[in-house]
Protein backbone atom coordinates (compact mmCIF):
# COMPACT_ATOMS: atom_id res chain seq x y z
CA UNK A 1 0.00 0.00 0.00
CA UNK A 2 1.71 3.49 -1.11
CA UNK A 3 1.55 5.93 1.36
CA UNK A 4 -0.47 7.83 -0.78
CA UNK A 5 -3.14 4.91 -0.50
CA UNK A 6 -2.69 5.09 2.99
CA UNK A 7 -5.97 5.35 5.49
CA UNK A 8 -5.68 8.09 7.72
CA UNK A 9 -4.55 7.64 10.85
CA UNK A 10 -7.19 7.73 14.30
CA UNK A 11 -5.81 9.37 17.65
CA UNK A 12 -8.29 7.57 20.08
CA UNK A 13 -10.84 5.63 18.40
CA UNK A 14 -14.53 7.05 18.19
CA UNK A 15 -16.62 4.05 16.87
CA UNK A 16 -16.12 0.43 17.48
CA UNK A 17 -14.83 0.02 13.57
CA UNK A 18 -12.29 2.68 14.51
CA UNK A 19 -11.34 0.90 17.38
CA UNK A 20 -10.73 -2.52 15.67
CA UNK A 21 -8.95 -1.44 13.06
CA UNK A 22 -6.33 0.90 14.44
CA UNK A 23 -5.33 -1.22 17.31
CA UNK A 24 -2.00 -2.34 16.49
CA UNK A 25 1.33 -3.62 18.77
CA UNK A 26 3.23 -0.95 19.13
CA UNK A 27 6.57 -1.81 19.85
CA UNK A 28 8.59 1.58 18.58
CA UNK A 29 6.26 4.46 19.44
CA UNK A 30 5.76 3.56 23.55
CA UNK A 31 6.43 6.47 25.36
CA UNK A 32 9.20 5.21 28.11
CA UNK A 33 9.10 8.33 29.88
CA UNK A 34 5.54 9.07 31.16
CA UNK A 35 4.10 7.83 33.68
CA UNK A 36 0.81 4.98 33.48
CA UNK A 37 -2.18 6.04 35.66
CA UNK A 38 -3.13 2.23 37.01
CA UNK A 39 -6.81 2.89 37.48
CA UNK A 40 -7.03 3.24 34.38
CA UNK A 41 -4.80 -0.27 33.92
CA UNK A 42 -7.41 -1.41 36.42
CA UNK A 43 -10.71 -0.15 34.54
CA UNK A 44 -8.88 -2.11 31.11
CA UNK A 45 -8.79 -4.97 33.14
CA UNK A 46 -11.81 -5.03 34.65
CA UNK A 47 -13.65 -4.60 31.03
CA UNK A 48 -11.66 -7.51 29.56
CA UNK A 49 -13.01 -10.18 32.43
CA UNK A 50 -16.50 -9.21 29.81
CA UNK A 51 -14.72 -11.80 27.46
CA UNK A 52 -16.30 -14.90 26.89
CA UNK A 53 -14.98 -17.97 28.91
CA UNK A 54 -15.42 -21.59 28.69
CA UNK A 55 -18.47 -22.23 31.09
CA UNK A 56 -17.66 -19.35 32.85
CA UNK A 57 -15.40 -20.24 34.95
CA UNK A 58 -12.88 -17.27 34.81
CA UNK A 59 -9.69 -18.89 35.92
CA UNK A 60 -8.14 -15.59 34.35
CA UNK A 61 -5.58 -13.97 36.50
CA UNK A 62 -3.72 -10.72 35.52
CA UNK A 63 -0.11 -10.02 36.38
CA UNK A 64 0.47 -6.24 36.76
CA UNK A 65 4.33 -5.31 36.94
CA UNK A 66 5.32 -1.80 37.63
CA UNK A 67 8.19 -2.16 39.89
CA UNK A 68 11.42 -1.60 37.83
CA UNK A 69 13.27 -4.24 39.33
CA UNK A 70 10.87 -6.93 38.91
CA UNK A 71 10.03 -5.33 35.47
CA UNK A 72 14.37 -5.38 34.61
CA UNK A 73 14.48 -9.26 35.63
CA UNK A 74 11.73 -10.01 33.51
CA UNK A 75 12.94 -7.91 30.47
CA UNK A 76 16.53 -9.98 31.09
CA UNK A 77 14.35 -13.40 30.34
CA UNK A 78 12.58 -11.42 27.43
CA UNK A 79 15.45 -10.23 26.11
CA UNK A 80 17.69 -13.50 26.29
CA UNK A 81 14.48 -15.24 24.57
CA UNK A 82 14.16 -12.89 21.79
CA UNK A 83 17.44 -13.51 20.85
CA UNK A 84 18.11 -16.81 20.83
CA UNK A 85 14.78 -17.21 18.36
CA UNK A 86 16.40 -13.95 16.49
CA UNK A 87 20.14 -13.38 16.50
CA UNK A 88 21.40 -10.20 16.20
CA UNK A 89 22.12 -9.43 12.29
CA UNK A 90 25.95 -10.14 11.45
CA UNK A 91 25.67 -6.72 8.83
CA UNK A 92 23.82 -3.62 9.36
CA UNK A 93 20.96 -3.28 12.01
CA UNK A 94 17.19 -3.66 10.66
CA UNK A 95 16.75 -0.29 12.63
CA UNK A 96 19.31 0.94 9.59
CA UNK A 97 17.45 -0.90 6.93
CA UNK A 98 13.73 0.71 7.85
CA UNK A 99 14.66 4.22 9.56
CA UNK A 100 13.32 3.31 13.42
CA UNK A 101 11.75 4.52 15.60
CA UNK A 102 10.07 7.66 13.68
CA UNK A 103 8.71 5.33 11.39
CA UNK A 104 9.35 5.12 6.87
CA UNK A 105 8.48 2.72 4.63
CA UNK A 106 8.22 -0.66 5.16
CA UNK A 107 11.27 -2.81 3.81
CA UNK A 108 10.83 -5.23 1.14
CA UNK A 109 12.90 -7.71 2.80
CA UNK A 110 12.11 -10.67 5.09
CA UNK A 111 13.97 -11.86 7.73
CA UNK A 112 14.13 -14.60 10.19
CA UNK A 113 10.85 -16.58 10.18
CA UNK A 114 9.78 -14.73 7.39
CA UNK A 115 9.37 -11.71 10.12
CA UNK A 116 9.60 -8.75 7.95
CA UNK A 117 12.43 -6.38 8.54
CA UNK A 118 10.93 -3.95 10.10
CA UNK A 119 8.61 -5.89 12.13
CA UNK A 120 12.12 -7.44 13.52
CA UNK A 121 13.73 -4.17 13.62
CA UNK A 122 10.44 -3.26 16.32
CA UNK A 123 10.75 -6.36 17.64
CA UNK A 124 14.34 -6.06 18.88
CA UNK A 125 13.77 -1.99 19.75
CA UNK A 126 11.15 -3.50 22.44
CA UNK A 127 13.50 -6.11 23.39
CA UNK A 128 16.02 -3.19 24.65
CA UNK A 129 13.55 -1.46 26.47
CA UNK A 130 11.25 -4.10 27.71
CA UNK A 131 12.31 -2.92 31.26
CA UNK A 132 11.52 0.79 30.32
CA UNK A 133 7.85 0.12 29.75
CA UNK A 134 6.24 1.62 32.47
CA UNK A 135 3.58 -1.21 33.04
CA UNK A 136 3.59 -4.81 31.95
CA UNK A 137 0.47 -7.01 31.84
CA UNK A 138 0.69 -10.97 31.93
CA UNK A 139 -2.61 -12.33 31.90
CA UNK A 140 -2.32 -15.68 32.98
CA UNK A 141 -4.47 -18.78 33.40
CA UNK A 142 -5.57 -21.12 36.13
CA UNK A 143 -5.77 -24.55 34.62
CA UNK A 144 -6.01 -26.49 37.96
CA UNK A 145 -5.95 -30.49 37.64
CA UNK A 146 -6.27 -29.96 34.08
CA UNK A 147 -2.70 -30.12 32.33
CA UNK A 148 -1.67 -28.91 28.64
CA UNK A 149 -1.38 -31.65 26.34
CA UNK A 150 -0.40 -32.13 22.67
CA UNK A 151 -3.88 -32.35 21.38
CA UNK A 152 -5.37 -28.82 19.82
CA UNK A 153 -5.36 -26.50 23.01
CA UNK A 154 -7.89 -23.94 21.24
CA UNK A 155 -10.71 -24.99 24.51
CA UNK A 156 -8.03 -23.92 27.15
CA UNK A 157 -6.50 -20.67 25.54
CA UNK A 158 -10.00 -19.52 24.27
CA UNK A 159 -10.90 -18.83 27.87
CA UNK A 160 -7.80 -16.29 28.43
CA UNK A 161 -6.63 -14.61 25.07
CA UNK A 162 -10.09 -13.45 24.10
CA UNK A 163 -9.73 -11.35 27.15
CA UNK A 164 -6.40 -10.61 26.49
CA UNK A 165 -7.36 -8.95 23.13
CA UNK A 166 -9.99 -7.09 24.94
CA UNK A 167 -7.55 -5.85 27.40
CA UNK A 168 -5.59 -3.96 24.73
CA UNK A 169 -8.83 -2.69 23.11
CA UNK A 170 -9.73 -0.74 26.28
CA UNK A 171 -6.25 0.59 26.66
CA UNK A 172 -6.07 1.64 22.92
CA UNK A 173 -9.81 3.38 23.93
CA UNK A 174 -7.83 5.22 26.54
CA UNK A 175 -5.09 6.60 24.35
CA UNK A 176 -2.75 3.89 25.62
CA UNK A 177 -0.35 1.81 23.49
CA UNK A 178 0.01 -2.30 24.22
CA UNK A 179 2.21 -4.54 22.10
CA UNK A 180 1.35 -8.27 21.67
CA UNK A 181 4.21 -10.53 22.62
CA UNK A 182 4.78 -14.37 24.04
CA UNK A 183 8.48 -14.59 22.76
CA UNK A 184 9.23 -14.82 26.87
CA UNK A 185 6.94 -18.07 26.82
CA UNK A 186 10.10 -19.93 25.40
CA UNK A 187 11.55 -19.18 29.23
CA UNK A 188 8.15 -19.28 31.08
CA UNK A 189 9.04 -21.48 34.03
CA UNK A 190 11.68 -18.34 34.88
CA UNK A 191 9.31 -15.47 34.77
CA UNK A 192 6.51 -17.67 36.69
CA UNK A 193 9.45 -18.06 39.57
CA UNK A 194 9.77 -14.57 39.25
CA UNK A 195 6.02 -13.73 40.08
CA UNK A 196 5.82 -16.58 42.36
CA UNK A 197 3.17 -18.20 40.27
CA UNK A 198 1.52 -21.47 41.63
CA UNK A 199 2.22 -24.52 39.18
CA UNK A 200 -1.24 -24.68 38.09
CA UNK A 201 -1.02 -21.22 36.43
CA UNK A 202 0.25 -21.14 32.67
CA UNK A 203 0.96 -17.63 31.34
CA UNK A 204 -0.35 -16.38 27.91
CA UNK A 205 1.24 -13.52 26.76
CA UNK A 206 2.74 -10.26 28.26
CA UNK A 207 1.86 -6.96 27.31
CA UNK A 208 3.86 -3.87 27.61
CA UNK A 209 1.33 -0.82 28.59
CA UNK A 210 2.31 2.90 28.26
CA UNK A 211 1.50 6.02 26.67
CA UNK A 212 2.27 6.37 22.68
CA UNK A 213 3.92 8.73 20.79
CA UNK A 214 2.80 10.67 17.54
CA UNK A 215 -0.18 11.10 15.92
CA UNK A 216 -2.26 7.70 16.10
CA UNK A 217 -2.61 4.75 14.16
CA UNK A 218 -4.74 3.10 11.11
CA UNK A 219 -5.36 -0.02 9.45
CA UNK A 220 -2.41 -2.44 8.61
CA UNK A 221 -1.51 -3.87 5.44
CA UNK A 222 -3.92 -7.33 5.57
CA UNK A 223 -4.52 -9.95 2.72
CA UNK A 224 -7.77 -9.44 0.94
CA UNK A 225 -10.57 -11.22 2.47
CA UNK A 226 -11.47 -12.99 -0.42
CA UNK A 227 -8.09 -14.83 0.04
CA UNK A 228 -9.07 -16.17 2.97
CA UNK A 229 -12.58 -16.47 3.16
CA UNK A 230 -14.04 -19.55 2.89
CA UNK A 231 -17.32 -20.19 2.13
CA UNK A 232 -19.07 -23.80 2.72
CA UNK A 233 -15.91 -25.86 2.58
CA UNK A 234 -12.11 -24.84 2.38
CA UNK A 235 -11.54 -23.31 -1.23
CA UNK A 236 -15.11 -21.64 -1.79
CA UNK A 237 -15.05 -18.61 -3.24
CA UNK A 238 -15.98 -16.51 -0.20
CA UNK A 239 -18.64 -14.65 -2.80
CA UNK A 240 -22.41 -15.91 -2.58
CA UNK A 241 -23.00 -14.89 -6.54
CA UNK A 242 -26.41 -13.60 -4.88
CA UNK A 243 -28.07 -10.14 -5.77
CA UNK A 244 -30.21 -7.94 -4.06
Amino acid sequence: MSAAARPPRVGVPTTPDELLTTTRSVRLRLDLSRPVDLDQVRECVEIALQAPNGGNTQRWHWLVVTEAGLRKRIAEVYRRSFEARYPPPAAAGEAAAVGVPTGGAPAAGASAGGVSDRMLAGGRHLAEHLHEVPVLVIPCLELGSRPLTAANQAGVWGSLLPAAWSYMLAARARGLGTAWTTVHLDAEQEVADLLGLPGDVRQGALIPTAHVLGDGFGPAPRRPVDSVLHLDGWGGTGRSGGGA
